[in-house]
């Protein structure tokens, strides 16, 4: 019995999986059973942002693993204290203390938790078409009708929502019982979509007018994807909570809360905690991260290729491009007609891609990807299109 009909056997059905099954990955690339190489610009979907197979981050792992993989949060544990330290040395000022968790959708829960219980109250406002996770108060945050509907008896009470970059839909929502606003600095799941420096900033301002705390999901932006460390400092903002998951541990499931020692100080024993959050294999795994991304100056990279790789999609026309928009290395083509057509055809030229809110190409490649290897997807996606003009 091969992988294939395993999964069909003894899985639950909930995934839409395609045909192909892998075996390693090396860099920026995938290898199936049959030996052929793909170029991934998927990622894990915005996980594996050194790449497969780093050397540094295999032997950390290994060596951690060796020693010890898990060990209970009843005592201390460096690995986890070394992370959080690394993370303090590049969080926005004061944001200094983190709560290590095991995904982005547990970590916006617990962001959700810690808010009603510093602020005291009970309501939560997040934007249409965001994505904050799919367990229960997270999936309530998000924004998108289609992931809630068939669950809304349990999620759907403590909720409000408004347009993301609507500044005057936002204030209208806002009341003396909002506890937290969630907001992505860019909505990745919602078609990689932006809003301007001007709507974080108001945002930031009536939230510390209301007494309402600011979190902001960096669970697909934060660790260098956008250019910065976190996708919330390109707009200068402080928030007061960030979420963190996906790259944080370079592949190895962790997230992280992370907050001032004020807001921080309402989680008293007792009242969060987790099994395996901030287990040393994992936090073995995010240092080793952390030191990739700053040794091999990913941040920048990630500013500077990102720029040139819009821009020179850019300059790729045809009638089925509707726009390309992005930050850094998450980049977004939205199209009228064909996204999925040209994410099969990718696929036949042994090219990932991701396709998400219908009609958006989405591009959120390792950090480490090559001049060479983007310009190998510009010159495939101007050959797709050139059969529509």
């Amino acid at each position: 019995m091969d992988t294939k009909e395993k999964t069909s056997k003894y899985l639950f059905q909930n995934y839409a999986r395609n045909s192909l099954c892998f075996t390693h990955g090396s860099g920026p690339y995938l290898y199936d059973a049959d030996g052929r190489k793909y170029l991934d610009l998927v990622a894990g979907i915005a996980v594996n942002s050194i790449g497969y197979s780093h050397p540094k981050w295999v032997k950390a792992v290994s060596e951690q693993a060796a020693r010890m993989a898990h060990v209970s949060n009843l005592y201390h544990v460096k690995e986890q204290a070394d992370l959080a330290e690394r993370l303090a040395s590049v969080t926005p000022k004061g944001m200094c203390r983190s709560l290590f968790v095991n995904s982005g959708a547990e970590a916006n829960e617990g962001a959700l938790k810690l808010a009603v219980r510093y602020t005291k109250r009970k309501r939560i406002l997040s934007s249409l078409n965001s994505f904050h996770g799919r367990i229960a108060s997270s999936l309530g945050a998000t924004g998108q009708v289609k992931y809630r509907e068939s669950f809304e008896p349990l999620i759907s009470d403590s909720f409000d929502y408004f347009g993301f970059g609507d500044i005057e839909d936002f204030k209208s929502k806002i009341t003396k019982d909002t506890a937290a606003v969630i907001l992505e600095p860019i909505q990745g799941e919602g078609g990689v979509r932006l809003a301007s420096r001007e709507f974080f900033r108001t945002v930031r301002d009536i939230c510390t007018d209301n007494g309402t705390l600011m979190i902001i999901d960096e669970v697909q932006t934060g660790m260098g994807r956008t250019g910065e460390w976190f996708g919330i400092q390109n707009y200068d903002v402080m928030p007061d909570v960030m979420t963190l998951a996906k790259a944080l541990a370079g592949g190895a499931p962790i997230g992280a809360i992370v907050s001032t020692p004020e807001i921080s100080s309402v989680l008293v024993p007792g009242t969060h905690g987790t099994t395996f959050g901030g287990n040393p294999l994992a936090c073995a795994a995010g240092c080793a991260t952390f030191d990739i991304i700053k040794e091999e100056k990913l941040v920048p990279r990630a500013r500077s290729l990102g720029k040139k790789w819009m821009s020179d999609l850019r300059k790729v026309t045809g009638t089925d491009i509707t726009e390309v928009r992005g930050m850094g290395m998450i980049i977004g083509i939205e199209m009228k007609e064909h996204a999925k057509d040209f994410q099969n055809f990718a696929l036949s030229e042994n090219v990932l891609v991701n396709v998400c809110n219908m009609n958006t190409v989405r591009l959120i490649p390792p950090l480490i990807l090559s001049d060479e290897e983007a310009d190998r997807f510009t010159e495939l996606f101007r050959t797709f299109i050139s059969k529509y003009n």
